[in-house]
């Protein structure tokens, strides 16, 4: 799946279109429990890792899924990837104002001129006046851009052992991703763990467009973390 995102600049704060791409199986909606992993590499010691497993947790909280208290009693197991794809550049036309220097030139006043014995007389004097600058139009004009696609996926499969060399079952998967020239991957991961929250064991049938704002509670919810009200705790005690 391919996800991208235009990142948008609003009157108020900025605003990001995050495409999302989501898959569910029947069987997802039975299961409550999970244990994160990493899928990307990461230790879990990273820092990085930590943050963005953090944002990941309060996303599944918000679904109403729980953390296991280990991996023997969770009901699937949730892989965590994210990173920013290699860079690669688009020519796009942009629209450019054309300014036209305008007036100027030199003019003639005449100005009173009085001599050492109080005696007045009038000359003529030439003045020089600065063009000014001004607006006559728009030009279209190619710029070439490098775009980072910047990307967190998050999957889960049952858990269960492999059985006759087949992989456990994958119950749900969803992909966020945002394409714009920015390359910082920590400011967008929030705004993507909030974009994937309505699509958590949902299946998307498309890629869909979810608008964030930067300031969108949705967001503020993500960044604040497990509260004492969403910790992972079972609801089922």
């Amino acid at each position: 799946m391919t996800a991208a995102a235009v990142f948008l600049v609003g009157c108020a704060s900025p605003r990001y279109e995050v495409k999302v791409d989501a898959l569910t199986r029947a069987k997802a909606a039975s299961a409550q429990s999970y244990r994160l992993k990493s899928k990307n590499g990461l230790g879990e010691e990273n820092l990085r890792h930590k943050e963005a497993a953090d944002y990941v947790r309060t996303a599944l909280s918000g679904k109403g899924l729980y953390e296991a208290p280990n991996e023997n009693v969770a009901d699937m197991i949730v892989e965590l990837d994210y990173g920013m794809e290699a860079p690669r550049t688009r020519i796009e036309r942009v629209s450019v104002p054309v300014y036209a220097q305008v007036g100027g030139g030199v003019r003639y006043d005449t100005v009173p001129v009085t001599d050492a014995r109080g005696v007045t007389t009038y000359r003529n004097v030439a003045v020089y006046d600065p063009p000014r600058s001004e607006l006559i139009g728009y030009d279209d004009v190619p710029r070439q851009i490098t775009i980072y696609e910047k990307y967190l996926r998050i999957s889960a499969r049952e858990n269960k052992p492999a059985a006759e060399g087949r992989p456990p079952a994958e119950l749900w998967s969803v992909t966020a991703s945002a394409e714009d020239e920015s390359k910082d991957l920590r400011k967008y991961l929030p705004i993507m763990a909030a974009a994937t929250v309505d699509y958590i064991g949902r299946d998307s049938s498309h890629q869909a467009v979810v608008k964030v704002r930067a300031d969108d509670e949705g967001v503020g919810f993500i960044r604040r973390g497990m509260s004492d009200d969403t910790a992972s705790v079972s609801p089922r005690s």
